[in-house]
């Protein structure tokens, strides 16, 4: 479609739905509500292997099989030595034990092959579920938890658990349960063999591993330790090249890249000393290895020399012998992975597995259908609750009705536009919307009905299209270039050499202030709800532009609540109602040629910004 034809009149005027907004709220969880799968490493990797518990039944019965084929090659192996250093040489019981030997090994192969076409079915299915599951709690946090949560780190948790899961399960299959069946297998053969040469292959497998099991309990917190920096380096990483603006207007780039280096030595040092524990632990377990294979082999040859085992009967044993002795090592060595997997599952549930602060009602409504009305009854909140905000503030903002916010910096302004999204819960009081509690409405439905411009808007490294439309998935193209039309981005998008189909940059680092916040702007259009907050969404406009988006929200949404935070008195001239906000409190509530004329808080607001007369404050 031509730009030309870009107009308000094909901007949607009733009121959306979750459906016409895209959301899937319907299909995913409740926002808050308790996952209980999350209560711990166990219960978590538990779920993700019931949900799939045909493919790992499977998984395990092929495994197993397949390690039983090798375990009796080896006993195939000890029958086609006997049969050929047996004084009748009959080729029928070599040819025999050869064509059977063969077949196992067909079958080991088609078995492992498989097993390993399976376990990457599992542990991607589960991996993507996993992400998925984790990512839909994580966005069930409130917005304090991000501010106190590096955003690469906690990515870097989702995946790394994704992964981690994958691994453990890899690591049972191909380094626990094939191992486990060589030594029963093991110890059922050398007891035929020999009773007392079983007893002794297993008790060197039982203290060979315990010690191993013993050295890596020790130095898990080691590993530990490793893994909790690397995490933490990760975050900073990612926090550096996040705001790689300021280190570059600050000249910070030694700075930094000194601070990093400092971080990537200390994790270097963890990793070296997790890693060189491991092989000290490898090299002790070796020359056990060898000392009890060669007291083994040593034994069997001895045993054969007295004609009591045969040459087959040697070759087994000494096989196995080594089988068993380095599997029993890389069990010793895999539980030892399996406890830092299970750990690092533990570390993300403890840091986004925890408990959600707001929570939907069991039954909650899942529309807002009202004309949007929102009052305050004697709302008292604070982010500490020792410390309120806000101060039983009672506001009846009507239907349609535009109010601005002003006040001091700390007044408690952007607050009252947080508790109305229900990013918090009031310590005191009840807030409505539509004759209703918001904390009786699904979260998710709540902001469906509410369009929000923040002062910086977010935009994602996307097109501008993308950007805008997110509002609302399912807008026409139509749709989208008119709400950009009505938010003054005609001219700037025009100018771009791809128009819509510009990618922004992350967080719209492409664009200047003003222009994103022209998109955000576009964005709350187009999603066209009943009630339009506004937190200094103009605040980087220039007074023309502002003065025409003004209009817009006059023309386009006359009917729908606006509710706008400003610092610059000019934005709310046209409005029907201002509030003052001072420590927390509504000091002064009408119009705005009112609230000029009366010689108050608003009246020395006003004057300081066209005047330059200091406030004069009436406390």
């Amino acid at each position: 479609m031509s730009q030309a034809r870009w107009s308000a009149a094909n901007l949607v005027t009733e009121p959306i739905t979750d459906e016409r907004n895209g959301l899937a709220a319907s299909r995913l969880p409740p926002a808050g509500s308790a996952t209980r799968h999350f209560a711990g490493p166990r219960q978590f990797i538990w779920h993700y292997l019931h949900e799939r518990r045909h493919e790992f039944l499977l998984l395990l019965v092929l495994v197993i099989a397949a390690a039983v084929c090798a375990v009796v090659m080896q006993y195939q192996m000890k029958r086609l030595v006997d049969a050929m250093a047996s004084a009748a040489h009959s080729l029928p019981a070599v040819w025999s034990a050869l064509c059977i030997l063969i077949a196992l090994m067909a079958a080991e192969s088609i078995l492992w092959r498989s097993s390993a076409w399976l376990i990457c079915r599992a542990t991607i299915g589960a991996g993507v579920q996993i992400r998925l599951d984790l990512f839909n709690h994580l966005a069930g946090h409130s917005l304090r938890y991000f501010a106190e949560n590096l955003a690469g780190s906690l990515g870097q948790r989702i995946t790394g658990t994704a992964g981690n899961f994958g691994a453990l399960a890899n690591t049972v299959v191909w380094r626990i349960v094939p191992p486990v069946v060589d030594y029963i297998g093991a110890l059922v053969i050398f007891s035929l063999v020999d009773l007392p040469m079983a007893g002794m292959l297993g008790a060197c497998v039982a203290c060979a591993t315990a010690a191993l099991l013993l050295a890596g309990r020790r130095g898990r917190r080691l590993h530990s330790t490793y893994f909790e920096l690397g995490s933490r380096v990760a975050g900073n990483l990612i926090d550096v090249i996040s705001n790689m603006w300021a280190v570059k207007v600050f000249s910070a780039r030694a700075r930094e890249a000194n601070r990093l280096h400092a971080q990537f030595a200390d994790e270097a040092v963890a990793q070296r000393t997790s890693w060189m524990y491991t092989e000290r632990t490898r090299t002790l377990y070796d020359l056990a290895v060898w000392a009890a294979a060669s007291a083994m082999t040593f034994w069997a040859v001895k045993a054969w020399d007295r004609h009591t085992i045969t040459p087959g009967d040697v070759v087994i044993i000494t096989a196995l012998t080594f089988r068993v002795l380095h599997g029993s090592r890389d069990v010793a060595l895999a539980l030892v992975d399996v406890s830092l997997q299970y750990g690092y599952v533990d570390d993300t549930l403890r840091a986004i597995g925890q408990t959600h602060g707001l929570v939907d009602p069991p039954f909650a409504a899942a529309n807002v259908d009202g004309p949007g009305r929102v009052v305050f009854r004697d709302v008292t909140f604070g982010y500490d609750p020792q410390d309120p905000v806000l101060r039983h503030i009672n506001l009846d903002i009507r239907p349609g009705e535009k109010v601005g916010i002003v006040g001091a910096s700390g007044a408690g302004k952007s607050t009252i536009l947080h508790l109305i999204q229900r990013l918090f819960a009031p310590q005191s009081g009840e807030i409505t919307i539509d004759g209703r509690s918001v904390e009786t409405y699904a979260q998710d439905s709540l902001r469906c009905a509410l369009a929000v411009v923040p002062q910086d808007a977010s935009l994602f490294h996307r097109t501008i299209m993308e950007n805008i439309r997110f509002a609302r998935p399912l807008a026409t193209d139509e749709e989208v270039y008119a709400a950009a039309r009505a938010a003054e981005c005609e001219e700037f998008v025009q100018q771009l050499p791809d128009g819509f189909a510009t990618l922004v940059g992350e967080r719209g680092v492409k664009l200047s202030g003003g222009q994103r916040q022209r998109i955000g702007i576009a964005r709350a259009f187009l999603k066209n709800a009943r009630i339009l907050i506004l937190d200094e969404a103009t605040s980087a406009l220039d007074s023309a532009a502002e003065l025409q988006i003004q209009n817009s929200i006059t023309r386009l949404l006359a009917s729908h609540t606006v509710i706008a935070v400003a610092h610059r008195l000019s934005a709310l001239s046209r409005y029907d109602r201002i509030l003052v906000i001072d420590q927390g409190r509504i000091v002064e509530d009408g119009p705005p040629m009112e609230l000029r004329n009366r010689g108050t808080l608003f009246r020395s607001m006003w004057r300081l910004q066209t005047e330059g007369i200091p406030i004069q404050s009436p406390r």
